[in-house]
C-alpha cells in the first residue's frame, strides 16, 4: 500500500472477563459471524478446563492466558529469493502477529482433536498447552526447530 497505513480497528473487551484477548480469540474462533456461539463455546471451554484442573490455583482465565503463552513461537522463517535459491529466513516475529498466530493454532488443532462439542476438543487443547504438550505447542517447536536449523541464513534477514 503506498498511501497511509490502514486504521487499527478497536476490539471490545468480552462482557465476562472485561479482556480485550479473549474477544479476539473468540473472534478467530467465530464461524460465520455466530459470535453468541463462539462466546458460549469459549465460556463452557473454560468451565471445562477449571473442571479437569481442580487442584490448580490458578483461575480458568489465567489457564488460557499461559496456554496461550506456550504456544506463542518467537521465530518464524519466511521464504527469500537470493541468486535464484530460496533460503529460508528465520526472523523474529512482531507481537501483534504472535499473538494472532497462537490463537489460530490452538483453535487449528482444537478442531483437528477427537471430541463429542468443540468446547470438549477447545478445553482439551488449552489443557494440554498448559502442560506443554499437544498439537498447538509441537507446532511452536517444530517453527523453533526450523529457525533453528536455518540460523545460516539469518543474515539474509530484509
Amino acid at each position: 500500500m503506498r498511501k497511509a497505513k490502514p486504521k487499527k480497528r478497536v476490539i471490545l473487551p468480552d462482557p465476562v472477563f472485561n479482556d480485550v484477548r479473549v474477544s479476539k480469540f473468540v473472534n478467530h474462533l467465530m464461524y460465520d459471524g455466530k459470535k453468541n456461539t463462539s462466546y458460549t463455546i469459549f465460556y463452557s471451554a473454560l468451565e471445562l478446563v477449571k473442571a479437569k484442573l481442580p487442584n490448580e490455583e490458578k483461575t480458568a482465565l489465567e489457564i488460557w492466558k499461559k496456554a496461550l503463552e506456550n504456544v506463542t513461537p518467537q521465530v518464524e522463517v519466511k521464504s527469500r529469493r537470493v541468486g535464484g535459491a530460496t533460503f529460508q529466513v528465520p526472523t523474529e516475529i512482531r507481537p501483534d502477529r504472535k499473538e494472532s498466530i497462537s490463537m489460530k493454532n490452538l483453535i487449528l488443532y482444537a478442531r483437528k482433536r477427537g471430541g463429542k462439542t468443540m468446547a470438549d476438543k477447545l478445553a482439551a487443547e488449552i489443557v494440554d498447552a498448559f502442560n506443554d504438550q499437544g498439537g498447538a505447542y509441537k507446532r511452536k517447536e517444530d517453527m523453533h526447530k526450523m529457525a533453528e536449523a536455518n540460523r545460516a541464513f539469518a543474515h539474509f534477514r530484509f
